[in-house]
């Protein structure tokens, strides 16, 4: 059998997961070979939690899409990371795609330089 968390439990820590990053977090996108695409900054505030849902907040002020940036390389978008200002992982292993992943992009596969605009995301805690 596996381990089953309370619902208190999964918001307690996903609201820990939020404090974590801090007010200056970063999401990266990375390829199949953990090269660096993009860097995203997040808003001040990363997230909101229901639940066991941790969504990132618009840090856009209310642009298309909740956060964009330009790819700093060339590749497809595969994985993702949440890390704090200071680069130290909060987050890694998110999926990423144009639909039914942690992060749903515009378009994943990345030119240098192209602009890159993410639509949702949403982590569960298990």
């Amino acid at each position: 059998m596996s381990v089953i968390y309370s619902t208190a439990t999964k918001t307690a820590r996903m609201n820990a997961v939020v404090s974590t990053i801090g007010t200056s977090g970063k999401l990266k996108l990375f390829n199949s070979a953990d090269a660096l695409l993009a860097t995203f900054n997040l808003a001040a505030t990363a997230g909101t939690v229901s639940g066991a849902v941790l969504t990132l907040s618009d840090a856009n002020g209310g642009a298309d899409g909740i956060l964009s940036t330009t790819a700093s390389a060339a590749g497809t978008a595969t994985k993702a990371s949440i890390t704090t200002s200071g680069d130290t992982d909060v987050i890694t292993g998110l999926t990423v795609g144009t639909s039914g992943t942690d992060l749903v992009l515009d378009n994943n596969v990345l030119a240098s330089g192209q602009a890159i605009t993410i639509n949702s995301a949403t982590i569960t805690h298990a």
